[in-house]
């Protein structure tokens, strides 16, 4: 009996340690973030305007991207006037997410301020959070719509090699399962 109450206990001790360790939040470090909600990355890419992978759904499924097509119009053998409209819808895209971006931005920072002083209530954080989904969901339609507009202005046989330059395929073939 005394055996077993040691044993138990020796666990017990040598397995604390484990346990300290698995309480430990993945968040651990970022309470030092300027915006807590989000990384000096994320806040880069919003103000930049990137992709940041809003639109997956076109990307993956053959409607590729204005930007990677600029950068790819050698490979692609763009006409000048496909770049041109490409560049046009790129911009566009580019400047409205800039715009949103910064807005989603300067409201997480909000939403970060009222937590922080402990003035957020419930209809300033319902307000705050459905402000920022909406502006989420505007971002991520004008990167989408960019992908949709772009198709429209390439070949089939453009569009293949975009899929294929971009490693969407399989030695020629298309593939069915990304996991990008």
């Amino acid at each position: 009996m005394i055996r077993r109450i040691f044993t138990a206990g020796t666990l017990l001790v040598f397995s604390m340690p484990l346990f300290a360790q698995k309480a430990h939040s993945p968040y651990s470090g970022e309470q030092h973030r300027e915006i807590k909600a989000l990384s000096p990355a994320e806040i880069e890419g919003y103000l930049k305007g990137e992709g940041m992978g809003l639109a997956k759904a076109a990307e993956l499924n053959h409607y590729p991207g204005p930007r990677h097509v600029l950068d790819l119009a050698s490979e692609l053998k763009l006409s000048e006037e496909q770049r041109l409209k490409i560049e046009k819808i790129y911009n566009a895209m580019r400047e409205r997410a800039m715009q949103l971006g910064k807005q989603i931005v300067q409201k997480e920072r909000e939403l970060d301020q009222l937590f922080k002083t402990e003035s957020i209530n419930e209809e300033s954080l319902g307000k705050l959070v459905r402000e920022i989904a909406v502006l989420q969901g505007e971002l991520r339609l004008a990167h989408l719509q960019a992908h949709l507009e772009t198709k429209q202005v390439l070949t089939k046989e453009q569009i293949a090699k975009y899929d294929q330059l971009r490693g969407y395929t399989l030695k020629g073939k298309p593939q069915h399962n990304h996991h990008h």
